[in-house]
């Protein structure tokens, strides 16, 4: 990836991102997360769900080969809780007004889910499709990651631990996802989102 693709993906990028947990709020509420270990089958599961899906609809939408509409389309048919739809929403529309902020650059005037405005985003910074299809992978568990250690106050060098061990198949998706849209579910991200959404007190969004 290129300093630019960088950029974009850092997790300091004002996008809003910090303000979302990917699950791991609720997945918390619910004792599914309590320490390193169970975070780290969560951040593996969300990617092979989750960040593969997102990943796909990143590289098609980087791609050009089909109208953003449509893939926002299928996006939305992939996403079976309104609240996630709605969390979705919100942090496609805040990428898309930063980058055109920080690029310099129009930006589609439709609001987008999250995963298409990556790959939006990523054609108009002249980035490739697997680098659009990283970004969205490695989105999928860096936040979530650095919610949980806000959360449960965890070892944040044990949490990046797992991270980094994600590296590989971060790249394998980058690489597979090209041509397909898969529609790999996980049910209880999209249970435990409608949980949180009704929750008086939470710290992040979703």
């Amino acid at each position: 990836m290129n300093a630019l693709a960088l950029l974009l993906a850092d997790g300091r990028f004002p996008a809003g991102g910090h303000a979302h947990s990917g699950g791991v709020e609720a997945a918390v509420s619910d004792g599914r997360i309590t320490d390193v270990a169970s975070l780290a089958g969560f951040l593996a599961g969300r990617l092979a769900t989750a960040g593969r899906v997102g990943a796909a609809l990143a590289a098609a939408a980087c791609s050009g080969q089909r109208p953003l509409a449509l893939l926002d389309a299928e996006a939305a048919a992939r996403i079976a809780s309104p609240a996630l739809r709605h969390a979705s929403r919100v942090q496609g529309r805040a990428l898309l007004r930063a980058a055109s902020s920080v690029l310099g650059v129009a930006m589609p005037a439709a609001e987008l889910h999250f995963a298409v405005a990556i790959g939006a985003v990523a054609r108009a910074a002249g980035l490739t499709p697997v680098d659009a299809a990283r970004w969205a992978a490695h989105e999928s568990i860096t936040g979530p990651a650095t919610a949980a250690v806000r959360l449960l106050g965890l070892d944040p060098f044990s949490v990046w631990r797992e991270v980094a061990d994600l590296a590989p198949p971060v790249d394998e998706i980058a690489a597979a996802v090209h041509g397909y849209l898969p529609a790999c579910a996980a049910p209880l991200l999209e249970i435990g989102a409608e949980r949180h959404a009704l929750q008086e007190v939470r710290l992040f969004a979703s």
